[in-house]
């Protein structure tokens, strides 16, 4: 079993409040799992900064490839919504 773990930096620098910046980060998540759906994800840091947000994704496979693949394609949705700036991106594998 291999698990993967990303953690991304989010910006988004149009924001005026913590209001604004929740709703896109739930619209965010909610796409994300709308297309994504053996992809778990949320928000673990910076909830109370209304320009920053960092997300936490996970999804477990049986290939270390399969899931880095995986991993990449959700990245790459986010991005390409248009709705935040990519910041740092961990990325973690653990096989047990």
């Amino acid at each position: 079993m291999v698990i993967g773990i990303v953690s991304i930096d989010l910006y988004m620098n149009g924001n005026r409040s913590l209001k604004e910046k929740r709703q896109i980060v739930k619209s965010l998540i909610h796409r994300v799992q709308s297309r994504f759906t053996n992809v778990s994800i949320s928000e673990v840091g910076s909830l109370d900064l209304w320009q920053k947000t960092t997300i936490g994704i996970a999804f477990v496979g049986n290939e270390t490839r399969f899931v880095n693949s995986v991993l990449d394609q959700v990245t790459d949705f986010i991005e390409s919504t248009g709705l935040v700036e990519m910041g740092k991106r961990e990325l973690e594998i653990l096989h047990y």
